[in-house]
């Protein structure tokens, strides 16, 4: 052995205890991957005996590069054992500090709920549903024809003034904002024969000021029951029922003549007020009383202008607040809360219909 390959050898050997030592301090992935950049990498201590081999003699380079390619080997070995060991020691502890205990109850997902006006009108389709009545649903865009003309209310009935009215701007000059479900009195009659019982709730539209029982836009009910012999009567009965079934039988109710174009007679329908019991409060507008719609018999012209003999069949209508009859049920003093979208106020409510 020459000297240059003794002193190669010493080199090596020197190299192979410095390398291993290190690696034996080695805790995390990141420090081995520093180390093998040190010993093994591209301008590690390894690759720079590698390429001083070229300086040696020629007898003398097949052993050095066996011995050295040896130390190579050896050390790749080494730190492959040692990162497998490090990573497997690095998932353990990922999976320790993510661990979930399936025990437990889940997280609570916050979930929307249905709005007030949504419960009521899904309440009062199944109570008229017992009655025998089907819901209907029509457009909240209307012509002039479904929402007047058919309904009995002339050219020149102040309803269908421009402050009460809101106009929809179109090609034509005859749409509107329906102003109240009854148009679906019409447009029922006009597609089937009597016998007829169908409530229609729905969005309807008013030009006309904000106060604690008025909105300018509004829900409302929709009643139509159209057949052979059908009285007055039978119009109180259904909406005493109602009553009965929405308020409970402390309620007391009330009918008092009044005028509609599109029935003859006609009454309002008014339920003793449940905010202040009858006392008088700015809800009723301290009469005790809150108005819930009007209702009566379906007048003559309405009947004969969609094809019904009104020698032969007679009917009632009713058309009844949504909104109302809530405020009514569970004591709310502001019918504007309803559109107001404020988060206490429905999240209080929900709770109080569940």
């Amino acid at each position: 052995m020459t000297h240059a390959t003794h002193a190669l050898s010493d080199e090596i050997t020197t190299l192979r205890d410095a390398a291993v030592t290190a690696l034996a301090t080695v805790e995390s992935l990141d420090k081995a991957i520093a180390w093998e950049r040190a010993y093994l990498g591209p301008k590690g201590r390894v690759t720079s005996l590698l390429r001083g081999l070229s300086g040696l003699a020629a007898e003398d380079r097949p052993q050095a590069g066996r011995d050295t390619q040896a130390l190579r080997a050896e050390l790749a070995e080494r730190f492959e054992a040692v990162r497998e060991r490090l990573a497997v020691a690095a998932r353990q502890r990922h999976l320790a500090e993510d661990a979930i205990d399936v025990t437990l109850p889940g997280r609570p997902v916050a979930i929307g709920a249905a709005h007030p006006v949504s419960r009521m009108i899904d309440e009062v389709i199944e109570i008229f549903a017992h009655l025998g009545f089907q819901a209907v649903f029509g457009p909240e865009v209307e012509t002039a024809r479904y929402n007047f003309d058919l309904l009995n209310i002339p050219a020149n009935h102040p309803a269908r003034d421009v402050w009460d009215t809101i106009i929809v701007e179109s090609e034509r000059d005859d749409v509107v904002l329906r102003t109240h479900t009854s148009p679906m009195q019409a447009r029922t009659m006009e597609r089937i024969q009597p016998p007829v019982r169908v409530i229609v709730p729905g969005r309807s539209y008013r030009y006309e000021a904000q106060d604690a029982s008025h909105e300018w836009m509004f829900t409302q009910l929709e009643g139509l029951a159209v057949d052979e012999h059908i009285t007055l009567a039978d119009l109180k009965g259904v909406l005493q029922e109602m009553a009965r079934q929405l308020f409970g039988p402390r309620r007391r109710v009330r009918f008092r003549c009044d005028f509609f174009p599109f029935v003859e007679p006609g009454v309002d329908f008014a339920v003793d007020c449940a905010i202040c019991e009858g006392a008088g409060c700015r809800v009723c507008k301290q009469s005790g009383w809150l108005e819930m719609g009007g209702a009566g018999m379906v007048h003559p012209n309405v009947l004969r202008v969609v094809g019904y003999d009104p020698a032969r069949y007679t009917g009632f209508a009713f058309g009844l607040g949504i909104e109302r009859i809530i405020m009514m049920k569970y004591g709310v003093d502001d019918l504007r809360a309803f559109a107001g979208n404020d988060l206490r106020f429905l999240r209080q409510f929900a709770r109080a219909v569940v």
